[in-house]
């Protein structure tokens, strides 16, 4: 594990601050999320016939997924507004687990990275998943969500 060099959203006075990013090159940046959705055979099977009350589950959150990527600074408050030049949520149903593997993963060019939108992708879609299964299942569980890939930036490339 990388040693700490202290909090970056910490001023001397032990105030929250936004990190100026605006000196910092511009580079080609990528994350990758993974999470799971865990359901009941009987949910599982719901969802891949595409049998669910409420539609199609997995289109929807795909759509979920990213529109969520591109509201990221919104709602995390020290996260900085990025220009997203892509996001992609892939949902995988695994009939062995009965669980669906989600990977979002966003792209930029610039000061900053896209972990925070790639887990913002990968949680709403998530959230979306177990939305749209709850009338059907009540014991969802939303597990494993993790930062898999990052790379661009001075900090290198990180892979789990």
């Amino acid at each position: 594990m990388k040693e700490q060099q202290g909090l970056t959203h910490i001023d001397e006075s032990g105030n929250v601050v936004m990190v100026d990013v605006g000196d910092k090159a511009s580079t080609r940046r990528r994350a990758v999320v993974r999470s799971r959705v865990l359901l009941s055979e009987q949910t599982f099977d719901l969802l891949v016939r595409n049998a669910l009350p409420k539609g199609d589950v997995l289109t929807t959150a795909k759509v979920a997924g990213i529109m969520a990527a591109k509201r990221t600074a919104e709602l995390i408050p020290m996260c900085h507004p990025i220009f997203v030049s892509k996001v992609d949520v892939r949902c995988t149903p695994v009939a062995a687990e009965h669980c669906i593997e989600i990977e979002a993963e966003a792209r930029t060019t610039g000061p900053t990275g896209v972990e925070m939108e790639a887990l913002m992708a990968a949680q709403v879609a998530a959230m979306t998943i177990y939305d749209m299964c709850k009338a059907v299942q009540r014991d969802i569980r939303i597990t494993d969500c993790r930062l898999t890939h990052k790379s661009g930036g001075k900090s290198g490339e990180f892979n789990e």
